[in-house]
C-alpha cells in the first residue's frame, strides 16, 4: 500500500514488521537519551500511520517511551516530555481516527508536574542492559559540566565496548568520571580487576556514588572492585598515585579549558612514569575538539612533557544516538 505525505506530498508504502519493529527501537532509544526531536524518526511514522486506519503504531511508541517501567522510574526531563508527548499528538491527529485518551492523559499529567533541576537519561546497550544516570537538566550548573554526560564520553563508552580485551585483568583509572557512563560500562561488560572512577568537584563525586551504586556493588564477587577517589590533578600526591597503581587510564572530553592542559598534563606524565608491575600504563584520551586551538595546545604540552601520541582512526561501531558529525578524536599516549 502507498500513500502521499500530507506536508512533503512525498509518496511511500507501508513498513514491513521488521521495519516497523526498528522504528519503534528507535523512538525509545533516542527518547530515552534525550535526543533532539528531530533526530526521531518521524517520516517513517508519518508514512505508517498514512497506510493504516488504527493507532496501534502510536500506542507502542507511547508504551515503550513514556508509559514504560523505565520512564516511570528513572523519567527524562519534563519539558523534554512535553515536547516528545505533543509531537506524538501532533501526528496521531493526522489520523481520521478516534482520540487516544492514553496519549492526553500521559501530556496532562507531565503538563501538571513540577520541573526539576535533575533527570534520568538511560542508555541501552547491545546487550539488552540500560544505564540510568541522573544527569542535571543544565549543561552547566554549579559551577561545573560535570554534572551531564559529553559526546566524547558516548564515543569513548563505544569504544571501550569493542575493546573489551584492553581491560582484561587490569586496574583502570578514569579520570573525570562525570556521572559515570564510561565506567559502568566499562564494569558490565569487561573482565578487569579494578575500576577508578575520580573527580575533584564535590557536587560531581556525589552524584557519580549514586549513580554506579545503582549498578556495581563490591559484594557481587563476579565484577571489579570499584571505588571513588577525588583526584585533584593540581595537588595529587606521589602516595595517591602509588596507590592507584593503574595498569589503564581513560578520559573522554577532559581537554576544553586551557587553564588546566598544563596540570592535566603533568597528571599523566606522572602517571605514565608510574610502572606498575615493570610495565607504563597505557592511557587513552577521547575528545571533542570544540576549540582547534585548546586542542592543538594540549598536543604540544604533551610533546614538551616528552610524552608522544598516536592518533587512533580504527572506525567504532555507534551504539548511542549522538551527532556523530562532530570532531572526536581519540588518541594513545605513551613515553
Amino acid at each position: 500500500m502507498s500513500y502521499t505525505h500530507p506536508e512533503t506530498g512525498k509518496e511511500g508504502e507501508a513498513m514491513s514488521h521488521e521495519t516497523r519493529k526498528e522504528v519503534i527501537h528507535t523512538f525509545q532509544v533516542n527518547f530515552f537519551a534525550m535526543s533532539r526531536l528531530n533526530a526521531f524518526p518521524w517520516d517513517s511514522l508519518d508514512g505508517e500511520i498514512m497506510t493504516t486506519t488504527t493507532s496501534d503504531i502510536i500506542t507502542e511508541i507511547l508504551q515503550k517511551t513514556c508509559l514504560h517501567p523505565i520512564c516511570l522510574k528513572n523519567p527524562p526531563s519534563l519539558k523534554y516530555r512535553r515536547r516528545f508527548l505533543t509531537e506524538l499528538i501532533k501526528r496521531h491527529e493526522m489520523l481520521a481516527a478516534e482520540p487516544l485518551d492514553a496519549l492526553y492523559e500521559a501530556l496532562g499529567e507531565v503538563m501538571c508536574a513540577q520541573e526539576e533541576d535533575m533527570c534520568y537519561k538511560t542508555y541501552l546497550l547491545p546487550t539488552g542492559d540500560a544505564v540510568s544516570l541522573a544527569e542535571n537538566v543544565a549543561l552547566i550548573s554549579q559551577g561545573t559540566t560535570g554534572l551531564v554526560t559529553w559526546e566524547a564520553a558516548l564515543y569513548l563508552t563505544e569504544w571501550a565496548l569493542e575493546n573489551t580485551h584492553i581491560f582484561k585483568n587490569k586496574t583502570v583509572l578514569e579520570l573525570g568520571s562525570g556521572v559515570g557512563l564510561t565506567g559502568i560500562v566499562v564494569c558490565l561488560s569487561s573482565s578487569l580487576t579494578k575500576y577508578i572512577f575520580s573527580d575533584c568537584h564535590q557536587t560531581v563525586l556525589q552524584r557519580l556514588k549514586d549513580n554506579i551504586t545503582n549498578y556495581l556493588t563490591n559484594s557481587d564477587s563476579s565484577r571489579a572492585s570499584v571505588c571513588v577517589e577525588e583526584l585533584d590533578w593540581e595537588n595529587v600526591s606521589d602516595e595517591q598515585l602509588q596507590r592507584i597503581q593503574a595498569n589503564t587510564i581513560i578520559a573522554a572530553d577532559v581537554v576544553y579549558d586551557p587553564d588546566v592542559i598544563a596540570c592535566l598534563v603533568r597528571l599523566l606524565s606522572r602517571l605514565l612514569n608510574c610502572k606498575v608491575q615493570e610495565e607504563h600504563p597505557d592511557v587513552y584520551i577521547a575528545s571533542t575538539v570544540r576549540n582547534p586551538q585548546t586542542y592543538d595546545c594540549f598536543k604540544k604540552e604533551l610533546e614538551m612533557a616528552g610524552l608522544r601520541h598516536v592518533v587512533m582512526k580504527d572506525s567504532v561501531a555507534q551504539v548511542f544516538p549522538y551527532n556523530r558529525a562532530t570532531t572526536i578524536e581519540m588518541i594513545q599516549i605513551y613515553v
